[in-house]
């Protein structure tokens, strides 16, 4: 039995994006009741290089966006990346949830040869097939990203757990 490309995608960016505004809104709780500035939260990392929950956040919905729009073979929605409140995050998860819930399955399954070139251009030019592109290099940016925005927030005590990561699947 073989499984889609959009199975593969599209409802797992949907289940951990739900999930990412659920555990958002509960570091908002957890900012109110604990008189925490949320931009401490919003501007929090996990060591110093790393980027802040704020760009986690945006970098995985830039995956979830970017992975099925070229899949799909459409244009990537461009967002400025000015989001500065949990209100701001909460819209943007919005907006990239309707821009993947409107591709179809058809418009994703049956490209596992569509040639991804990442970084056109550049020395860093990288030529991908669908499948690599999703399986190797799309859907692992993507959990990292999720995964390090729940982190942070977890490292900050906001009381979350492995369901509140996993959403409703």
């Amino acid at each position: 039995m073989s499984i889609s490309l959009y199975a593969a995608s599209v409802p797992v960016f949907k289940q951990l994006l739900t999930a990412l505004g659920d555990v958002l809104k509960k570091a908002e709780g957890h900012a109110a009741a604990k008189h925490i500035e949320p931009t401490v939260l919003l501007q929090s990392r996990l060591y110093p290089d790393m980027f802040p929950l704020v760009k986690q956040v945006q970098i995985a919905v830039d995956f979830a966006k970017g992975v099925s729009a070229r899949l799909a073979g459409v244009e990537v929605p461009a967002y400025p990346d000015a989001e500065a409140s949990f209100a701001d995050l909460q819209a943007l998860l919005a907006k990239v949830l309707a821009f993947i819930d409107g591709l179809a399955a058809a418009q994703i399954d049956g490209q596992e040869s569509r040639e991804i070139v990442l970084r056109a251009g550049t020395p860093k030019e990288k030529k991908l097939n669908g499948q690599t592109y999703l399986l190797h290099y799309g859907l692992p940016q993507f959990f990292f990203h999720v995964t390090t925005a729940y982190d942070i927030l977890r490292h900050n005590g906001v009381e979350v757990g492995k369901r509140d990561y996993m959403g409703a699947y």
